[in-house]
Order: C-alpha cells, then structure tokens, then sequence
C-alpha cells in the first residue's frame, strides 16, 4: 500500500494543531487537472484502472492508518521493530555518509509519526514533511515543530510521482537530502517506474544525498494475502473510498456498495493486486473534465493498486540501476521486510 503512519488514530492527532509556526508550500494544486484527466482516462480504458494516490484523500488516510493497526498488517509492526533494533547503527551510517548535515526529507509523511524516533538520532538541520494530504500534513509538521524549535520544519504538499518539483525547495538551503521512504511504499510502482523514481531521488541531492527506505520481502501468499484482505473488512473499505474520490474529482456516480474488493498474490509478477470488481451491470457517468459515460459489466475489474515485493538482492539491483554509490540492508530475523539505507 502506498503509506505507513501507524499512529494516526489516536486521539491526540484529532486534537488542535499546536502553535508553531511551520511553513506549507503547496505544489499539487498545479496537477489538479491533469490527475482528474488521467483518472478519468484510466477509467474509461478498456482494462480500467486508477493510481494508488487516488487512495488518499481525508477519508482514505484514516482508513489507511487503522489498516496499519489491524493484526493481518505486518510490514508496519516489522518495519518498526527494525527500527527500534537498527536505529542506532542507521544513525551512525547516516553521520558518516553525511558528515555536514542533511535535510530530512519525509515523503508520504502522513501525521510524521514515523520521522519522530529519527529526528532526535539523526539530527538534521531542516525536517520537510511530503504528503499529498494537506489535511494530514499541517498538523503533522507543527506537531515537529512544536517539538523540535530548533529545527526549521517545513510542509510540501505534493504528489510523490513527481518529485521534481521538490527541487525549489531542497535547493533553498545547502545541505542534501536524505529521503525517507517507509513502509514499502516503493512497491506500488512498477519495477522500471521505480528506477525512474529511485534515479530522480539520487538527482535531487545533486549526488550528495541519500536515501532510507523500507521494502516489503516476498514470502507466503496466504500471509500476503491476508495483510490486503483482512477480516474486518478494513482493507475494502478503504478499497472502495477510491471511488468516492472518484466521484467527487470527476463528478461521477459510482456506487462504491456495487463494487467487491478482491486482492491476491499474483506469483508470477511477484506483487499483491488489489481490484474493485462489480457485482452487476451498471452504467458510471462522468461530468468532469469532460461528460462521459462507461457501462461496467458483472465481474468486470477495476485495477487499484499493484504492490510488488521484492528480496533484498533484487532490490538492491533497483538501486545499483537507479546509480546509487553503495547501499546497507538490516531486516528482521524472519526476513519479511528490509529496511536499506542508500548513499548517492
């Protein structure tokens, strides 16, 4: 799935944002129409389709965070237990590879619950929180200013497929970033797309940053299964809120009710796939960008989300291709998840 902050439901984050003064720098507001345009198109299409950042809107991000609580779900207990055991050695890694300091660079960052640990091992001189989520964001980063008055905290709300716009506000001040990624986010993009993205990250810090980031492992498919489908039915709720973006993006009528969630293990390809698939005939009409209409057979499928899972050597190929200098790998003692700190 395409974000971790497992923390999101308590009921200290629903409280008023504190007082600190944080600035949000808002780059998405220029996509809007370009995202509503390729989510209709990837409606429409044949093998219709819609991107996993489709998920996150106000509801979504609340849903996504009780997944993270569920039993089924573990790369976020896995990942945390990683980084409670290795953060130490992490920061020791980190202060040799960036010795003159570095930005903190928070992509998907959520309510930042995630940043909070490292912040404090780390030390970086400026902390920038990525979501594309401003709801979430604002009061994430305020939280870390709030705790952190030394640290210039800074909030961009921006869509991680493009995170070349990230570059005017990296380059304000002279340290590198090193972007923090967790949660196995990585998975929902395709291999070649996730060179692509590894590369500009590299680019970003001008070949001085790096990169931490969290990658889900392969093993058992009824294990990965149950983590996309769980009892409560979470996961396809959460699922089926992508249409309800939809109908408020593009004007649409879908009833999210009509739609099952289905999700497996897709050995071959090596990725879980999550689908909305319609449980009868059904016309979906369409009133912006453009009036259109799309008819939905029974049992037609609306691809959500691929999540692909990975070993460490092949991951580590991802950035070796991506032209990383070097890389470090710390996982559980299952081998379930890895954690990889990479040096441009």
């Amino acid at each position: 799935m395409t974000k971790i902050s497992a923390s999101a439901l308590r009921d200290d984050f629903f409280a008023v944002a504190p007082s600190a003064t944080t600035r949000i720098v808002e780059l998405h507001t220029e996509n809007l129409a370009e995202d509503a345009a390729r989510l209709l198109a990837g409606l429409l299409a044949a093998d219709a389709r819609t991107d996993p950042k489709f998920f996150y809107d106000a509801q979504g991000s609340a849903l996504f965070d009780a997944i993270c609580q569920l039993d089924e779900y573990h790369p976020t207990r896995i990942e945390a237990s990683i980084f409670s055991e290795a953060r130490e050695a992490i920061a020791v890694e980190i202060s040799r590879a960036l010795p003159d300091g570095f930005q903190w660079v928070d992509l998907g960052a959520g309510d930042a619950a995630k940043s909070r640990d490292w912040l404090s091992a780390v030390a970086p001189r400026r902390y920038v929180g990525v979501d594309i989520a401003d709801a979430w964001l604002r009061p994430a980063v305020a939280r870390i200013a709030e705790a952190h008055p030394d640290l210039d905290a800074i909030g961009v709300v921006a869509d991680l497929t493009r995170p070349q716009m990230l570059a005017p506000v990296l380059d304000e001040v002279p340290e590198p970033p090193l972007f923090f990624y967790p949660g196995s986010s990585i998975g929902n993009f395709e291999p070649l797309r996730a060179i692509t993205l590894l590369r500009t990250l590299r680019q970003l810090g001008g070949g001085f940053g790096g990169l931490l980031i969290g990658v889900d492992c392969e093993r058992d498919a009824g294990r990965l299964e149950a983590a996309y489908d769980d009892a409560l039915g979470v996961t396809a709720a959460f699922n089926r809120n992508v249409l309800r973006v939809a109908n408020r993006v593009l004007g649409a009528d879908f009833d999210p009710r009509a739609f099952a969630h289905r999700a497996w293990f897709n050995a071959e390809e090596r990725r879980i796939e999550m689908h909305l698939v319609a449980s009868t005939q059904q016309t979906v009409r369409f009133t912006q960008p453009l009036p259109a209409e799309r008819d939905f057979e029974a049992g037609e499928h609306i691809v959500t989300e691929y999540s692909y899972k990975y070993t460490p050597a092949r991951f580590g190929a991802l950035l070796d291709a991506a032209g990383f200098s070097s890389h470090r790998v710390w996982q559980d003692p299952a081998r379930r998840f890895a954690v990889f700190l990479a040096i441009a």
